[in-house]
């Protein structure tokens, strides 16, 4: 019997590591590693409403609401009507909430770093690609699912 261990299983204890250490990073600045990762989400792709950044940030849409209004509270994303619809609301991230991010900046890089330390540059790429594949394969499957 092969008791090498399954791939998901192998990236799901890496999730897990790297949530333990981020949340434990991320505590002394007020975060979560969710909250971390919506924010980062709103830096990268600019406004989204609640729905698409509970896509983009892996939560449920119920999760990313009670997510929103604290950010919301905390001063680092700011809500405002889309033009032309009234009732759709998107978050963007405040320049508190870019600031809150670039103090997170050497924490998260201090892991980022751990996490490759010891591969090469090339091994690193090939680490990456392999990641950025299998995110790519899940969703499309995702996608023919739903």
């Amino acid at each position: 019997m092969d008791e090498t261990p399954l791939t998901l299983y192998l990236v799901k204890r890496l999730e897990l590591a790297i949530r333990a250490l981020m949340d434990d990073a991320l505590r002394e600045l007020g975060l979560t590693t969710l909250q971390y990762t919506a924010l980062t989400v709103l830096q990268v792709s600019g406004p989204l409403s609640s729905a698409q950044l509970a896509r983009r940030s892996f939560l449920r849409p119920q999760t990313m609401h009670e997510m929103v209004l604290t950010l919301e509270k905390r001063g680092l994303i700011v809500r405002e009507a889309r033009d032309g619809n009234k009732r759709v609301l998107l978050a963007n991230l405040t320049e508190e909430g870019a600031d809150l991010l670039a103090q997170c900046s050497p924490a998260v890089l201090e892991l980022e770093g751990a996490l490759l330390d010891g591969l090469a540059p090339r091994q690193r790429a090939t680490f990456r690609d392999g990641l950025q594949r299998g995110i790519s394969a899940l969703a499309d499957l995702s996608a023919t699912r739903r």
